[in-house]
């Protein structure tokens, strides 16, 4: 365990950097409320607990460049699918919005962050890179590794979720939200057109 602090200082700074399921996070709770983008957390806490998981328990995912391509022209196409959602949608929100959670609301957040959690390469890159760094480690101080990294990512989430979709900042946020919402849909489209593009040129190149 004496690993343990370099480690989880690891992956909180890569929690930090926005990526894909920030973004996915912010735009859920600006418009849905922070109840409802829970839904969302939740997805991506547990699609990231797969990949743990698998990485911890030496499922090499990344060994296999078949599954990885696969992944990647499938996280590409999602992310480039959301994106288009993103900048062809007209979010509106009011002051009761998000006071409340709707079921259905709440499980299509949660699939949505389940699969941009599981369609995202980088998600398996990272977590299999920190397995090869705990190779030595015994399966006990694994699994606490495994508990600590799925923990930070559903508290982490659900922090950014509150901060952003409160009825507070609600109110200050409204006229933003559609910059928001069509910078996210940009990142979303370039980034997974990027990843498409790449495998591309790498496969005929």
């Amino acid at each position: 365990m004496e690993q343990f602090p370099a480690v989880a200082i690891a992956h909180f700074l890569a929690l930090l950097i926005p990526g894909v399921d920030f973004f996915l996070i912010v735009r859920t709770a600006l418009t849905n409320g922070w109840r409802n983008a829970t839904g969302a957390c939740l997805g991506i806490a547990i699609a990231n607990g797969v990949f743990i998981t698998a990485a911890f328990a030496g499922i090499a995912l990344i060994s296999n460049p078949v599954l990885l391509d696969t992944i990647q022209v499938a996280g590409g196409v999602f992310l480039v699918f959301i994106g288009i959602a993103f900048l062809r949608s007209n979010p509106q929100i009011d002051a009761d919005r998000g006071t409340g959670v709707k079921s259905r609301t709440w499980l299509r957040n949660f699939g949505l962050g389940v699969a941009s959690g599981l369609l995202n390469p980088k998600n398996a890159l990272f977590y299999v890179s920190l397995a090869a760094a705990l190779s030595t480690a015994v399966p006990l101080s694994l699994v606490l590794y495994g508990t600590w990294m799925f923990a930070v990512v559903l508290v982490w989430d659900i922090f950014v979720a509150v901060v952003l979709g409160s009825r507070h900042a609600l109110g200050y946020m409204q006229r933003i939200i559609p910059w928001i919402s069509r910078f996210a849909g940009v990142f979303l489209v370039l980034f997974g057109s990027s990843m498409i593009v790449g495998l591309a040129v790498r496969f005929f190149g």
